[in-house]
């Protein structure tokens, strides 16, 4: 059967008149903030401490707007006659969120778990240069990173949780066998000590 005539016309008035009459709800931000996913991609933020200075996220970063300095300097030795050691410092770690995509391969490439999303959006400046960010401003979206959510109960453990506990098991054991054994040597101390005879006043005539 062919359509008839004006069917198409009547059915976009139809979703049109269906649209005015339901009320628009509209947030007025900034007043109304909205409420983002807990994954929303808003700024990236910098553990300092886990960072290793290992260029991986400055090299896979497709806009090249990560900029990273470090320096190297020497460990002493952990013990006598030991080998010194190298590590590199960090200097500076900076992105440019001018040129920066949000495609989050820096953040999927580091193995040390140094880069974070957060959802804060709200750092828009009037000079571009402002977009470039320190690494002090850096730590500072740390602290607005949201905390993961909670394992599956029926997930297995992780290795290197199940590898910590029983590394602390076997601590704790040890310490436990070697507080037994010095209980025990102190208990045979005390019952090989000889008794020293009670003087009385006739034996010390």
């Amino acid at each position: 059967m062919p359509p008839i005539p004006g069917s198409g016309l009547a059915k976009g008035l139809a979703v049109t008149l269906r649209t005015m009459t339901k009320r628009a709800h509209t947030a007025q931000y900034p007043e109304t903030q909205p409420e983002l996913p807990p994954r929303s991609r808003g700024v990236i933020g910098l553990f300092e401490e886990n960072c290793t200075v290992c260029m991986l996220c400055a090299r896979e970063c497709p806009d090249w707007c990560i900029y990273i300095d470090s320096h190297k300097e020497t460990v002493p030795a952990a013990t006598p006659g030991g080998r010194e050691r190298s590590r590199n410092v960090l200097d500076r770690f900076a992105i440019d969120f001018s040129l920066c995509m949000y495609c989050g391969i820096c953040i999927e490439v580091c193995p040390f778990d140094a880069l974070f999303w957060s959802p804060e959006f709200e750092y828009a400046e009037t000079d571009i240069h402002d977009l470039t960010h320190e690494r002090d401003k850096l730590r500072e979206w740390m602290w607005t990173v949201p905390a993961p959510p909670a394992l599956d109960p029926a997930a297995e453990e992780p290795k290197e949780i199940a590898a910590a506990r029983k590394a602390v098991d076997k601590a704790e054991a040890a310490a436990a066998a070697a507080a037994a054994a010095a209980a025990a040597a102190q208990a045979q101390a005390t019952d090989t000590t000889p008794a020293t005879p009670p003087t009385t006043p006739e034996a010390d005539a």
